[in-house]
């Protein structure tokens, strides 16, 4: 992790693990001096304690507290955080003379880089990731490996599928869009920790533009999902049996996905607004990922209770096995961030950002699978489609339903 900054009083927030080195470098070293500049390091939870505590502490007494004081007067300097018996959050403030003085006159600043680093593999401090953020990188590797050998296997097939415009080619273009966003977020990502894993700082634009392809990604996979749902419950409802239900034929269902994913949309942005950290998945901290959880849950709940009534009054077998599929893939890929936020709260605070980011991907390239197979099947999709294109959604009408065969 690498800080470069003109401050006088800065707070650095870092989680350490054991023989972590902290190592300041600074031009001006007279003014440090002169200013009596220092380094205090606080474990995140003595701090806190220290913030709610009922006694009042002045300012220079709760710096006095600080686990580890480092004086700034050389050009380089290094502090070595050992003794810690598993990877923590700490604190590091730059404190001068004039920190705690009520009348504070600007002076002059001190100009400094800070490097904090971590030990790797072998034990020597060479690593710029947080102990939250260890893995992430070589997990990101993976993945994208995975869509490329993926994509060199599969690709072609699928992309001559879509050409035949069969009974599923819109819900495959819509499912194929989103894998692919899916895959530019991997990638963004993959490229933003390689940069960052040399340097501490990384390519900021790439950890955004992998959030905002992975936004894209889930309103995508949000508005198919609730249209498909909501064609099937409608059109159970209306029992019509003149034409097939289409995805935009229905103002209810399309009003009712549009409204849904214009809230998950201004959620998903105000989250980030409130977390500007790099990362996709901002596990349960503040109002919006609270509220977008709930909302994920109450999806699940509402998809899983429609499709019940249409498995229970569902006579074919293959028809209602189709719908239990559709129904395990749906409440996989809106349950899986909730409860894995829940999840995460048995560990420790370290390792549930990487539980929750790697297990939300992982949940949700399953899901997407499912529903692959389940829209590619032979036996599933395209034989309940010939069978009643009336109450499957996203379909071409009956006059092309038996052109086309693969």
């Amino acid at each position: 992790f690498f800080v470069s900054m003109f401050l006088s009083i800065c707070l650095i927030i870092k989680c350490f693990s054991d023989h972590a080195v902290l190592c300041v470098r600074i031009n001006n070293v007279a003014v440090a001096v002169t200013k009596e500049a220092r380094l205090h390091l606080f474990q995140a939870q003595e701090w806190l304690k220290l913030q709610n505590s009922i006694q009042d502490h002045s300012c220079t007494e709760k710096f006095s507290k600080a686990q580890l004081t480092m004086t700034v007067n050389h050009t380089e300097q290094n502090l070595t955080v050992s003794q810690i018996p598993y990877p923590e959050t700490w604190y590091v403030f730059y404190v001068d003379k004039f920190t705690c003085e009520e009348n504070y006159s600007e002076t002059e600043d001190i100009q400094f880089e800070m490097v904090l680093l971590n030990p790797d593999a072998e034990g020597n401090p060479l690593d710029h990731f947080s102990a939250g953020e260890s893995g992430l990188h070589e997990f990101f590797f993976l993945l994208v490996l995975a869509y490329f050998l993926t994509a060199c296997i599969y690709a072609q097939s699928l992309w001559q599928t879509i050409k035949k415009r069969g009974p599923m080619h819109t819900v495959l273009k819509v499912l194929s869009t989103a894998l692919l966003l899916q895959a530019g977020s991997a990638f963004a990502n993959y490229l933003h920790f390689s940069s960052y894993s040399k340097d501490g700082i990384g390519v900021p634009f790439m950890g955004t533009l992998a959030e905002l392809c992975d936004i894209v990604s889930q309103i995508q996979m949000l508005y198919l999902l609730l249209s498909l749902c909501m064609g099937w419950t409608i059109g159970r409802m209306k029992k019509s049996h003149s034409r097939p239900l289409q995805w935009d034929s229905t103002p209810a269902s399309t009003g009712i996905a549009v409204v849904v994913v214009v809230t998950q949309s201004l959620l998903l942005i105000w989250e980030q607004f409130e977390d500007t950290n790099h990362h996709s998945y901002h596990s349960h901290h503040g109002l919006a990922s609270g509220l977008l959880i709930g909302l994920r849950v109450c999806l699940a709940l509402s998809l899983a209770a429609g499709l019940y009534q249409i498995i229970t009054v569902e006579r074919s077998t293959l028809k209602r096995e189709f719908y239990i599929t559709f129904a395990k893939a749906c409440i996989l890929w809106f349950l899986c961030h909730p409860c894995l936020a829940t999840v995460s709260v048995i560990f420790r605070e370290y390792q549930r950002e990487k539980i929750i980011t790697i297990g939300v991907i992982l949940c949700q390239s399953i899901s997407m699978v499912i529903l692959y197979r389940l829209f590619l099947s032979h036996s599933l999709y395209w034989e309940v489609s010939s069978l009643s294109s009336v109450t499957l959604p996203l379909t071409v009408s009956s006059g092309h339903k038996n052109r086309h065969h693969f």
